[in-house]
C-alpha cells in the first residue's frame, strides 16, 4: 500500500463489490505479516474462507488464528479480546455486512432491526480503536457496497454498517474489479 504499508496501530476499511478481491487483497496483507514472524488472525463471519485459495495466496494456515463466530457481537468481542491481548500483528473482520447482530438472528423473519447493525458497529470500534492504538495491530475490516434506493443525483453505493467505520479507519481501501487475468487457457 503506497509506501510502507498498512499503518499499524489503526483501522483499515477494504471495500467494493462482490467478487472484487476484497478478501484476496486482506490474505496478501496477512501472508506478508507471517512472513516477517507476525501473528494474524481471521475472523470469518461469513463462513467462506477457502484454506486451499488462502495458502496459494501465501498465508500459513497452521498458524493463523481463525475464528467462525455466529452472531456480530461474538465476532467483535473475539476482535477485542485478540488486540488486547497483544498477541496478533494483524487481525481482518471479513465481513462488516456478515456481523448480523443476535436480536436479528434470534428474532422473528419480518422484525424490523433498523439501525441495529450501525449501533453494534458505533459500540465496538468506540471500544477497538484506543485497543488498536496501544497494541499497534493492523485491523483490517472487510466491508461490500450496496445500492441505496431512489437516490436520483450523488453516488447511490454505500457500505453497511453505519458511519462508524467511515469515521474511525484511517485507510479507506475501494477495490474494484477490472478484468480477470489469463495465462495461457487458465485464468
Amino acid at each position: 500500500l503506497g509506501v510502507g504499508g498498512y499503518p499499524r496501530g489503526r483501522i483499515v476499511e477494504i471495500y467494493g463489490p462482490e467478487s472484487s478481491g476484497k478478501t484476496t487483497v486482506a490474505l496478501h496483507a496477512i501472508a506478508e505479516v507471517q512472513k516477517r514472524g507476525g501473528q494474524a488472525a481471521f475472523i470469518d463471519a461469513e463462513h467462506a474462507l477457502d484454506p486451499i485459495y488462502a495458502q496459494k495466496l501465501g498465508v500459513n494456515i497452521d498458524e493463523l488464528l481463525l475464528s467462525q463466530p455466529d452472531t456480530g457481537e461474538q465476532a467483535l468481542e473475539i476482535a477485542e479480546a485478540l488486540v488486547r491481548s497483544g498477541a496478533v500483528d494483524i487481525i481482518v473482520i471479513d465481513s462488516v455486512a456478515a456481523l448480523v447482530p443476535k436480536a436479528e438472528i434470534e428474532g422473528e423473519m419480518g422484525d424490523a432491526h433498523v439501525g441495529l447493525q450501525a449501533r453494534l458497529m458505533s459500540q465496538a470500534l468506540r471500544k477497538l480503536s484506543g485497543a488498536i492504538n496501544k497494541s499497534k495491530t493492523i485491523a483490517i475490516f472487510i466491508n461490500q457496497i450496496r445500492e441505496k434506493v431512489g437516490v436520483m443525483f450523488g453516488n447511490p453505493e454505500t457500505t453497511p454498517g453505519g458511519r462508524a467505520l467511515k469515521f474511525y479507519a484511517s485507510v479507506r481501501l475501494e477495490v474494484r474489479r477490472a478484468e480477470q487475468i489469463k495465462q495461457g487457457n487458465d485464468m
